[in-house]
């Protein structure tokens, strides 16, 4: 009988390589398919006369983030979000090895689909870019408000490993979708830094663009402080 030949082993570097490279290409791909629709939908709202509604929109967002944690989140985590990766890692559940691969992968998928609505709807301008209705102190705490409720839900959804995805994505999802519902005529609801730069810099509309990173981040770093304090177990 013939011996079976053995596969030849990779190199843990070339497999550690190709495993980050996996986790990228996840990443890239939730992060354009989040803004591709979501503010997709936006556009097409706005290109319909208002067919897609307010509600349909704020639907569309907790969708497309469920649906992408569902389907790639065993993957890559499924972050689509600089702000989440950052806090992810002050939580310690994320290499800060990691962190700027991943943000620089979420920044990549979301300008392709700001680029891609653009080249589809030439004549839309804003391309759903995050813009105040009111003054822009106002929707900083509420962009600051809306990623602390977020964040919360990622980090008591996620606390158990090896769980099943369908838990925290209904919870992620849902809590994006109720908060892009209630809140999304003030300040947009965007939670999302990918979500808010990536039109600004196609549409060229940089006008309030730091409520949009600042308010993301400092609210999911607030979650995260406050998650350590709570989930000490010495009330046991």
């Amino acid at each position: 009988m013939q011996k079976k030949q053995k596969r030849p082993v990779a190199h843990p570097d070339v497999a550690q390589t190709r495993c980050m490279l996996k986790r990228l290409s996840g990443e890239l791909l939730g992060t354009f398919v989040l803004v591709f629709c979501g503010t997709g939908a936006i556009v097409i709202n706005q290109e319909s006369g208002g067919q897609v509604t307010h509600i349909g929109i704020a639907i569309t967002f907790g969708l497309v983030v469920m649906v992408m944690i569902l389907s790639l989140g065993h993957i890559s985590g499924a972050h689509m979000n600089p702000a989440v990766s950052v806090a992810l890692y002050v939580a310690k559940r994320f290499k800060l090895s990691d962190v700027v691969p991943y943000i620089s992968a979420q920044l990549v998928g979301a300008i392709l689909a700001s680029t891609i609505l653009h080249i589809l709807f030439p004549k839309n301008e804003l391309l759903g870019a995050s813009l105040p209705s009111g003054s822009d102190w106002q929707s900083f705490f509420l962009e600051f408000l809306l990623t602390f409720i977020l964040m919360m839900v990622i980090l008591t959804s996620t606390m158990k490993k090896n769980h099943s995805l369908l838990g925290p994505a209904l919870a992620i999802g849902g809590t994006v979708g109720l908060e892009a519902l209630f809140a999304g005529p003030i300040c947009g609801a965007s939670m999302n830094p990918a979500r808010s730069l990536s039109p600004a810099i196609i549409g060229n509309h940089y006008q309030s663009i730091w409520v949009y990173l600042l308010g993301p981040v400092l609210g999911a770093l607030a979650a995260t402080f406050l998650f350590v304090v709570l989930k000490e177990d010495d009330c046991r």
